[in-house]
């Protein structure tokens, strides 16, 4: 591939930090759109929740197609076609008909839209211009962005909802979602072909599925989805079940973002001194032990804050292990659609995350149970981690 003057590797790392940036926090700010949105539609959380877990598992389902077409196309024009269609999403989400507002916007437009101008499009073009040695520490830095986003987003969303409307607060973020498409261009590329014997998409994808690593990871990143989905979705509506103030809920998002930012960069530099697995496996089993500790203790404003600072650190720093992993095993040739594979695992359990969550509270009156079964599978993920053989299957050439 030959790279325009222009483009340095700094620039595409920035590029990449922004586009997640966008791309992450507009969609973590539909958990702050929950009250207004049922209410003005007079539609249970769960039916709210449900247009979230179709906009996962779509995100999902989409990105290994999207992936391998950019693999052969180039990412930047797949990026900026999802700048676009997010931008009609949130503009459907502003019409007062329930359906399209709710379902077809929040859910499958954006849906759409997170696939193509996500992370394993964004964190593959970010790949291809850094060598192995230095590729943990350079995507955590690049999936720090998207925490950045959920840092300013939110709380930057609830007071345009409060100050406004939910409706202009939407308007205001779907002019946010356009920047994606200008910042495409410092993305686009595909990846390089050395000479010699070449590797074909088929075996890539029939080498992955025969490793062990490859399954227990996508196994693995189901939990990652399940927790991710269930807590930006329902923590402001908990909050606010528990007695405390909306924007506490808010507050609480972006504090999470802001410590993800630290948890990003911070797994990114890890994962270059100590096994990915091992430091995977840990995250995990400290986002049980998190997640145990908030629900025994009493719900004050200050327990809201701790647990929001510790589970951010715990937060999307699975995002850069997990992605330099898959590139430590298979390289960087086949990167967005096997990250794609794995992360339709991810979507999976967020769609389950985001679901269950509305539907429990619909049901019990409250998250009890789904905080539960977050905790088992924080558990089950750790053991997950530890057996995944991390081996190169090739030596791989960087210019």
């Amino acid at each position: 591939m030959t790279q325009a003057p222009w483009r340095s590797a700094t620039l595409i790392l920035i590029a990449a930090a922004v586009v997640l940036g966008l791309s992450m926090g507009i969609r973590q700010s539909f958990g702050l759109f929950l009250a207004p949105m049922t209410e003005f539609h007079a539609i249970g959380r769960g039916e709210f929740g449900l247009a979230i877990a179709v906009q996962n598992l779509l995100w999902g389902a989409i990105t290994p197609f999207v992936g391998m077409l950019a693999e052969r196309y180039g990412t930047g024009r797949f990026i900026a076609l999802g700048g676009i269609i997010y931008v009609a999403g949130l503009l459907l989400m502003t019409l007062p008909d329930t359906f399209l507002a709710v379902h077809v916007g929040a859910g499958v437009f954006v849906g759409f839209a997170v696939a193509a101008a996500g992370f394993p499009l964004v964190l593959a073009a970010v790949a291809r211009v850094v060598s192995p040695q230095r590729r943990s520490i350079m995507l955590g830095l690049a999936s720090a962005g998207g925490s950045v986003g959920q840092f300013l987003l939110l709380p930057g969303s609830q007071e345009l909802i409060d100050w406004l409307s939910w409706q202009d607060a939407l308007l205001v973020l779907a002019g946010l979602a356009f920047l994606i498409v200008p910042l495409s261009a410092a993305l686009a590329g595909k990846p390089a072909t050395a000479g010699g014997p070449q590797q074909s998409l088929r075996q890539a994808l029939r080498e992955a599925g025969g490793h062990s690593g490859f399954r227990l990871l996508t196994l693995g990143f189901f939990v990652c989805g399940f927790h991710v989905a269930f807590v930006s979705t329902h923590l402001p509506g908990y909050i606010v079940a528990c007695g405390l103030d909306p924007l506490i809920g808010a507050t609480a998002l972006g504090i999470v973002g802001f410590f993800n930012i630290i948890g990003g960069v911070g797994a990114g530099w890890l994962g270059q001194r100590f096994p990915q697995k091992n430091v995977l496996a840990m995250i995990y089993l400290g986002r049980a032990i998190v997640i145990a500790i908030f629900l025994a203790g009493p719900k004050t404003e200050l327990a809201v804050w701790l647990f929001s600072a510790a589970f951010g650190l715990l937060w999307l720093s699975t995002v850069p292990l997990t992605s330099a992993l898959i590139g430590q095993i298979f390289g960087p040739r086949y990167m967005a659609t096997l990250f794609g594979i794995v992360l339709f695992s991810h979507q999976v359990g967020a769609f389950f995350g985001a679901w269950l969550g509305g539907l429990s509270y619909d049901i019990y009156g409250d998250y009890d149970l789904v905080w539960y079964v977050s905790i088992a599978l924080g558990v089950f993920a750790a053991l997950l981690h530890w057996p995944i053989a991390d081996k190169p299957l090739r030596q791989e050439q960087h210019a």
